[in-house]
């Protein structure tokens, strides 16, 4: 059964009213039939192709630091102080923060391709003034707090990429192929910014073998640069590309109730929010300052070895991304990311419990550090992204979407800022056996308020979330005209989720 929405501009207007109660709309099979044009089907695939490039460019600038760290450390050992590190570390962070929820916002109102094509030319100037940054003078600390800034404004490109990229490849995916829609969006999106840490550390490795360990600012200056044409390779894809169907017949652009929004979604939001804190809080400040711990256990160590231990490290974590990926489907999304976050609590407890002696035997160390970093990406790695794009009505997925992103961020940044500090004062085992707290924390968030979307066709939510706005005496449009000119097919546009 088929619920009809009200297309402001649709021949086929029906008014809210119209329509049944919540409980007797009935769920779309996955085996649906679908009524795409060919037009449309070539958009679709290549916006979820367009998705994995564009976020591999965000997994690029999220571990773009890692090496650097180590290299700033080198140049600048007086003036890359602890503080000044996680200050121009976290700058990406802080920006990804307002990114994830103006962009959710604006991919919600606007349309996804705006969304899209905006964060590729703000991580485009960011990366460009990043690779180009100067102190006064030759001022190292004028050129950090130019870092800081350019980071920061690349975090606004890259945190609106989550929003942006997830939504429009999930509603993709759910019209061109429903019964793997999971799978299919972990690996253009968890993949794909996972393969960003060793793509980042190989691309460092080639650089520096290329320029000498003796020309080290021309080094980290390339590999700055790099992240300029990672986002360019998608972009004239997105200015053609053309929204879900899904997003046009849900679209809800004027008098958006929020309340409503927040009445009906409280719970999951709560559980995506909150598993994506947790998650952010243990793998982007591990992510990181992985290289500086690494460099700390090697004696005698140099750059370059400590960038092939990291190397080895970020390869090691990708496993994990297939297994879940394999899994979310078979013991659903909810399960998956509980079987992750517990590999926090067993790798986190073995590696800090014993670090004075793994830490002395480093392929071991790299081994366990490894496989935690796996069981991260395994579950709370994949399930979150895919949860937080599944869970919520697509007039509101953007927003929702950002919204638990933005709170992961949250998580990431003060992870970022109490790492080392806990080095220091209470010792870097304890940065394991936290990631173990975290890891309990995330399956009691997980278990309780993570919805658990597994084979639920999107299309489903989209009618029962305008039905319940109907029964709370909402009235107002639901769906969107400016696009129709450019779809062959113009006689569906008045239901939502016909496929």
């Amino acid at each position: 059964m088929s619920v009809p929405l009200v297309d402001k501009h649709s021949e086929h207007d029906v008014p809210v009213d119209c329509l049944p109660t919540e409980s007797q709309v009935e769920p779309q099979t996955t085996d649906a039939p679908s009524t795409m044009s060919r037009k449309e089907s070539l958009s679709a695939y290549f916006t979820i192709a367009a998705a994995a490039f564009g976020l591999i460019s965000d997994g690029y600038q999220n571990n773009l630091m890692t090496m650097s760290n180590v290299v700033f450390k080198e140049l600048y050992p007086a003036e890359y102080t602890s503080s000044v590190s996680t200050r121009v570390s976290n700058a990406l962070l802080v920006g990804d923060i307002f990114g994830m929820i103006l962009v959710g916002f604006i991919c919600d109102r606007f349309g996804r391709k705006i969304a899209l094509v905006g964060t590729t030319v703000l991580i485009v100037i960011g990366a460009t003034l990043g690779t180009a940054a100067h102190g006064a003078h030759g001022s190292p600390a004028g050129l950090f707090w130019f870092l800081t800034f350019a980071r920061g404004l690349t975090g606004v490109g890259v945190g609106g990429e989550y929003p942006a990229s997830s939504t429009s490849a999930s509603e993709s995916a759910n019209e061109a192929m429903l019964k793997n829609r999971g799978p299919v969006i972990v690996m253009v999106t968890n993949f794909v910014l996972s393969f960003g840490g060793p793509l980042a550390v190989l691309t460092f490795l080639i650089v520096l073998s290329a320029a000498g360990e003796n020309h080290l600012a021309t080094v980290w200056r390339v590999c700055f640069g790099i992240g300029i044409v990672l986002p360019l390779t998608v972009f004239y894809f997105r200015m053609r590309m053309l929204s879900s169907k899904l997003y046009r017949k849900g679209a809800i652009k004027r008098h958006v109730p929020y309340k409503l929004v927040a009445k009906r979604y409280w719970r999951s939001l709560i559980g995506t929010c909150g598993a994506w804190f947790f998650f952010d809080f243990v793998i982007y400040p591990n992510n990181i300052f992985s290289g500086a711990i690494i460099s700390s256990i090697i004696h005698n160590g140099d750059v370059k070895k400590t960038a092939e231990w990291q190397l080895l490290l970020g390869t090691l974590a990708l496993p994990g991304v297939f297994i879940g990926a394999y899994l979310c489907n078979i013991i659903g999304r909810r399960n998956t990311m509980m079987l992750g976050f517990s590999g926090y609590i067993i790798f986190g407890l073995i590696i800090g419990c014993a670090y004075d002696k793994i830490s002395t035997i480093i392929p071991l160390f790299i081994v366990f550090y490894g496989a935690m970093q796996s069981f991260g990406n395994l579950g709370p790695g994949d399930m979150t992204i895919l949860t937080s794009a599944e869970s919520y009505a697509t007039a509101v997925r953007g927003t929702c979407y950002g919204l638990s992103a933005a709170f992961g961020k949250t998580g990431a940044v003060v992870g970022t800022q109490v790492f080392t500090p806990i080095q220091t004062n209470l010792g870097k085992k304890w940065t394991f056996i936290i990631a173990a707290i975290c890891g309990l924390a995330g399956i009691l968030v997980t278990y309780f308020f993570v919805p658990d979307m597994t084979g639920v066709d999107l299309a489903d939510e989209d009618r029962k979330f305008v039905v319940y706005l109907r029964d709370n005496g909402w009235e107002g449009a639901v769906g969107e005209d400016d696009e129709q000119s450019l779809v062959d097919d113009h006689s569906s546009l008045a239901k939502i989720g016909e496929q």
